[in-house]
């Protein structure tokens, strides 16, 4: 019998110091393996591993690509890669991202639960939006358990709360008491079997891994949508087996309906102020075009010149308002069905 020694935790806004008070309630002999995403930015230099040793007992690093798994360390993932788990050792890839973010979230929890099923707690901390909720809800289906972080407690209540009500998290905790919940379940015998091969979470772990057979592969799950994926502009697959609507396309670029609305409206916005600068810019070369038809004494022409920079400059005040007042935040709502 094996026990509960895989712990994969998510966050993302305030997650450094939710980070920080777990690791500093684990034990020096933790005998498990704790793995870390954390939304990061492409570029970024990251120190977390150092802040996390410094927080508690336990080592942690950024691993390397096929590093073997040890007992009582902390893998944090490195920014702009997704950290994968596989039978006794570490995979990091490029692969495509999932809900605009790469490290994500539902990559490791996928992977996990593919490899060690029930053997998995799966941890959801303090973030926006609902990166992790589809991998906790992985984890569940192969029999780990799901902890949410207390989202009335959290800095930022969206990931847990997402996670809770759509995944029905085993237990909904408040930061500090998840340490001890932690020490408590990893001693608990389990039966350690990962998904079964051809599964939907096997697929799907294939998509991160940014595994040809799964690209090629036309039994994909879901059907195709009318929506194209933002990032590459192919077809979005809908996936809505899992409790949560979610989107896929053929190269493995994933969303949940939440996060494909963000990219969206983030699409819109962007092309609004595309054409309003296309109709100042507009407004511009017709002044300058009335200024040379006035300077030769046309005048005519220059009148209509000017008319036309007087309705460009109107049409982008108007545009300029919509973009002000029309575009608003996301509503964060409920993800389950």
């Amino acid at each position: 019998m094996a026990e509960r020694n895989i712990i994969v935790i998510g966050c993302s806004v305030g997650g450094v110091e939710a980070l920080q008070e777990i690791v500093r309630g684990l034990p020096k002999n933790f005998p498990a393996t704790v793995f870390v995403a954390m939304h990061l930015a492409p570029q970024s230099t990251s120190v977390l591993p150092k802040i996390l040793e410094r927080a508690g007992p336990l080592p942690a690093h950024h691993p390397s690509d096929g590093e073997p798994i040890r007992t009582g360390h902390i893998y944090v993932a490195p920014p702009d890669q997704h950290l994968l788990i596989e039978r006794d050792r570490i995979h990091l890839t490029s692969g495509p991202k999932e809900n605009r973010h790469r490290p994500a979230i539902d990559p490791l929890f996928r992977t996990a639960a593919r490899w060690y099923g029930a053997r998995v707690i799966g941890v959801i901390l303090t973030g926006s939006l609902d990166d992790g909720t589809a991998g906790l809800l992985a984890v569940k289906k192969r029999g780990g358990i799901a902890i949410v972080e207390d989202p009335d407690s959290a800095f930022c209540g969206d990931m847990p709360r997402n996670a809770m009500e759509t995944a029905h998290a085993d237990y909904v905790e408040p930061l500090d008491r998840i340490p001890e919940l932690l020490a408590e379940l990893v001693p608990q015998p389990v039966i350690g079997n990962g998904a079964p091969k051809g599964s939907q979470i096997d697929k799907e772990s294939k998509f991160a891994e940014a595994d040809m057979s799964a690209v090629e592969d036309e039994n994909r799950p879901g059907t195709p949508s009318q929506f194209a994926c933002p990032e590459c502009g192919g077809v979005l697959w809908e996936m809505n087996e899992e409790k949560m609507l979610r989107f896929r396309c053929r190269v493995g670029h994933a969303y949940t309906a939440n996060n494909l609305h963000v990219e969206q409206t983030e699409a819109v916005e962007s092309a609004l102020w595309a054409a309003m600068r296309a109709l100042e810019e507009g407004a511009s070369l017709a002044k300058r075009m009335a200024e040379n038809a006035e300077k030769n004494r046309h005048v005519g022409l220059a009148s209509r010149f000017r008319e036309r920079e007087k309705n460009k400059m109107e049409q982008a005040e108007i545009l300029r308002n919509v973009i002000l007042q029309a575009i608003e935040p996301p509503v964060e709502q409920p993800t389950g069905a």
